[in-house]
């Protein structure tokens, strides 16, 4: 259980990347935010992964969660560092001064939280860890509940046309509208 409070922690030190960006707390700060906290959750799961493989499931479902792994990883990754400006987002001091709606933003304003979810079941699948699957929902709900306080309260501080992505962009689930929005932005556009 150890493991399951260290990444409970990770997750709060990793959401207060928002404060230290808004409160404009100088150089350094934002990467040691992001670096502890993250370190602290990837260190959580792995262990957790590793504690026991005693969950009675297939064979088949463990290359399903190395498929599953590979492309929720893959999202999470592009979604939160390179659909984002890096440098502004998690380096420089303050908040980026520009508010992303394309890409996976198109479609939901958290696609973080989806790709969390599939990364979750994907290591529940790989490992086959009883303590996986106690801590999964529990990090899930964390991450839930840590992303309305951002786009709640944070966010509509931190970015000039919060409101409006708001009202335009679901939170969580796309939509009709989200993914037409998506595809749009998605399609290459033709030289006249």
């Amino acid at each position: 259980m150890i493991y399951i409070a260290l990444g409970t922690l990770g997750f709060i030190i990793v959401h207060l990347f928002d404060i230290v960006s808004l409160k404009r707390i100088p150089s350094g700060a934002k990467p040691c935010v992001w670096i502890v906290g993250g370190g602290l959750l990837i260190y959580s799961l792995v262990m957790l992964c590793l504690q026991s493989s005693d969950l009675p499931l297939p064979i088949w479902t463990t290359w399903l969660g190395w498929g599953l792994l590979t492309i929720a990883l893959s999202l999470l990754v592009y979604s939160l560092f390179l659909n984002l400006p890096f440098r502004k987002t998690y380096i420089t001091t303050g908040v980026s001064d520009k508010l992303v709606t394309t890409g996976l933003y198109a479609l939901v304003r958290h696609p973080g939280v989806i790709w969390f979810v599939l990364l979750m079941l994907s290591l529940i699948l790989v490992s086959k860890s009883s303590l996986i699957l106690i801590a999964a929902p529990i990090f899930i709900l964390l991450d839930i509940v840590l992303v309305i306080v951002q786009d709640k309260i944070l966010f509509i501080r931190m970015f000039d046309g919060y409101k409006q992505y708001q009202r335009e962009t679901p939170m969580l689930m796309p939509n009709r509208r989200s993914i037409n929005t998506f595809a749009k932005g998605a399609r290459p556009t033709r030289a006249k």
